[in-house]
C-alpha cells in the first residue's frame, strides 16, 4: 500500500446511494487502487433525525454490487476507526475542547430564535446576515449566568475579522473566498452533536486522508473546513472537486429524469459493470475513442488529469445502449444467474429451479437476449416461451394474418413439421424451405406467419430456434390455434 495516497468516501445514510455518490465513490477507489492506495469508507451519520440503518445497509449493498471494496470502513478491520461519526461523539467533544482552551473556539449561547431575528434585522438594513460574535468575549460570571438559567451553548469557531481564506482546487486552481462573510460558525451544537464541516474534518484529519475528491457543489464548505484544519494544526490534503452532473436540459437531475440511485438501475435490470463504465465517463475522459472499459482496465487508466471541469451530462440512452453491450457480452451463465428474479416475478418459475427448468431458461437467455438492453426486457422478450395465451400483434395480424392463402399456408406447414422425427434446426429449416418450393411462394410468406402464430410477435429470435426450445408439441399447438383464429377472421 502507498500510504500518500489515501481517500474516502463518506455518505450520509438518508437514503438511497444517488448516482452522483456512486462516481464520487468510483472516482476515489479508481485513484486509490491506481496509486496503489487505500480506499476508506466512512458512514457520515450525525443527522440522526434522517440516518437510518436501513440505508446504510442499501449503501454498503450497493457499493458491493458495483464491485467497489473497501480497505477500511463498516465490516472491515482498520488502525483509525471508528468508521460510523455516531461513534466517534467523545473525540469530536475532545477537539472541541481542545480549540476551546487555545482560544480559538468559545461557548455560545444565542437560541435560535435570537439568532433568527437579528439575521432578520441585519437583511432588513441591507447588511450580511452573519453573527455578530457577541458571546466571543464573555466572562467566565456571565456564561455561569447563562448555565443556571438554562442555556445550553454550542461552541463556534473564531474566523478571522479580515483577509480570505484560498481553496487550492486541482481542479480549478486556487478559489479565495472573503473571511468576513464566513462568521464564527458552529462547530458544536447545543445538543452536543458536531456539524459537518467540523467533523468530517476531524476525521479526514485522524484517518490521514491525503486527497478529498469529492463533488462540486461541497467546495463552498471548504473554506470553513481549512479554517478548522488550521485551527487543529493539521496539514490540509489535497482538495479536488469534481464538476456536477447534469440532466440532458442542463438542470439539476432529479427523479423527474428517470432512475437517479444504483438500487433503481439495479432493479431495472442493468448490470454493474455498464453501470461502472457508465459513471467512470461521466467526467473522465480517457485516452483515445475507446468507450467500453473493464473494472481493471479503468483501473489501470484513471489519472486525475484527466478528470473534466465542465459538468457531466447524464444520458439515459447511452447507459442503456452500454448495459445492451455487456447484456451481450458477459458470461451467459452468469446472465442467467442474474435474471432469475425477473423471471420469477413474472412467470410460474420455481423458487428453486430444477435443472430441467434451468436448462430451458438458459436456451431462452441465449436465444433473446442480443436484441434486448437490460435484464428486464430480458424477461419481457421471453413471455411466449412461458405464457400460451398471448395475444397477437394487431398490425402483424393486418400484415401476415388477413393475407389471402395465409391459413392455408399455416395448416400446410403445420403439416409438414408434424412428419419430422427429429424437431431441429436443420430439419425444421430445410422443411420451411421444401415447403416453400412446393407452393412456389418465398420463404418468407410463411416464416412471417408462424413467427406470429407461435410468439405473437413479428420480432424476435431466429423462427428456428424459437421452434427447437419450445419443442415439436408445443409450436404444432400454436400453429393449430393461429389457424383457427385466421379462420375466425373472416
Amino acid at each position: 500500500m502507498n500510504d500518500a495516497v489515501r481517500v474516502r468516501f463518506a455518505p450520509s445514510p438518508t437514503g438511497n446511494l444517488h448516482i452522483g455518490g456512486a462516481r464520487t465513490a468510483l472516482f476515489n477507489w479508481l485513484f486509490a487502487r491506481h496509486n496503489g492506495g487505500s480506499f476508506i469508507l466512512r458512514i457520515d451519520d450525525t443527522d440522526l433525525a434522517r440516518s437510518t440503518e436501513e440505508s446504510t445497509r442499501g449503501i454498503l449493498s450497493a457499493l458491493r454490487w458495483l464491485g467497489i471494496d473497501w480497505d477500511e470502513g463498516p465490516v472491515v478491520d482498520g488502525p483509525y476507526g471508528p468508521y460510523f461519526q455516531s461513534q466517534r461523539l467523545d473525540i469530536y467533544k475532545d477537539m472541541a475542547q481542545k480549540l476551546i482552551d487555545r482560544g480559538v473556539a468559545y461557548y455560545c449561547y444565542c437560541t435560535p430564535e435570537e439568532l433568527a431575528q437579528r439575521r432578520k434585522e441585519a437583511m432588513a438594513s441591507g447588511k450580511a446576515p452573519k453573527y455578530d460574535g457577541r458571546c466571543r468575549e464573555l466572562s467566565l460570571q456571565e456564561r455561569k449566568r447563562k448555565e443556571a438559567e438554562g442555556c445550553k451553548p454550542a461552541i463556534r469557531l473564531r474566523i478571522p475579522d479580515s483577509g480570505e481564506t484560498v481553496v487550492h482546487d486541482l481542479f480549478r486552481g486556487n478559489v479565495a473566498f472573503s473571511n468576513d462573510v464566513l462568521d464564527d460558525f458552529i462547530i458544536i451544537k447545543s445538543n452536543g452533536m458536531p456539524v459537518y464541516n467540523f467533523a468530517c474534518v476531524v476525521d479526514d484529519a485522524l484517518m490521514r486522508i491525503s486527497h478529498i475528491i469529492r463533488a462540486e457543489e461541497h467546495l463552498s464548505n471548504t473554506p470553513r473546513q481549512i479554517l478548522v484544519y488550521q485551527a487543529l494544526g493539521y496539514q490540509l490534503p489535497v482538495f479536488a472537486h469534481v464538476s456536477m452532473i447534469l440532466a440532458p436540459d442542463r438542470s439539476k437531475l432529479s427523479k423527474r429524469h428517470g432512475a437517479t440511485s444504483v438500487e433503481e438501475f439495479r432493479d431495472s435490470g442493468y448490470l454493474p459493470g455498464a453501470l461502472i463504465n457508465y459513471l467512470a465517463l461521466l467526467g473522465w475522459a480517457p485516452e483515445g475513442e475507446e468507450e467500453i472499459f473493464s473494472l481493471p482496465e479503468l483501473v489501470n487508466q484513471f489519472t486525475l488529469e484527466r478528470v473534466g471541469k465542465t459538468a457531466a451530462i447524464y444520458d439515459i440512452k447511452k447507459l442503456t445502449w452500454m448495459n445492451g453491450h455487456y447484456l451481450n457480452e458477459e458470461d451467459l451463465d452468469r446472465i442467467v444467474e442474474l435474471v432469475i428474479p425477473y423471471f420469477q416475478r413474472k412467470y410460474l418459475i420455481s423458487e428453486d429451479p430444477s435443472q430441467e427448468e434451468m436448462d430451458y431458461l438458459r436456451k431462452v437467455v441465449e436465444a433473446v437476449r442480443t436484441r434486448v438492453k437490460t435484464l428486464a426486457e430480458v424477461a419481457d422478450a421471453a413471455e411466449y416461451f412461458y405464457v400460451d395465451d398471448f395475444s397477437y400483434d394487431e398490425k402483424g395480424v393486418r400484415k401476415h394474418f388477413r393475407k389471402e392463402n395465409a391459413a392455408e399456408y399455416l395448416a400446410k406447414a403445420r403439416e409438414k413439421l408434424a412428419t419430422l422425427a427429429d424437431f431441429t434446426l436443420e430439419t425444421t429449416e430445410t422443411a420451411y424451405r421444401d415447403l416453400s418450393e412446393e407452393l412456389g411462394i418465398k420463404a418468407g410468406e410463411i416464416i412471417h406467419p408462424t413467427r406470429l402464430a407461435i410468439s405473437g410477435r413479428t420480432m424476435g429470435p431466429g423462427l428456428f430456434d424459437i421452434m427447437v426450445i419450445l419443442g415439436k408439441e408445443k409450436t404444432l399447438e400454436r400453429m393449430e390455434r393461429a389457424v383457427q383464429y385466421i379462420e375466425n377472421l373472416s
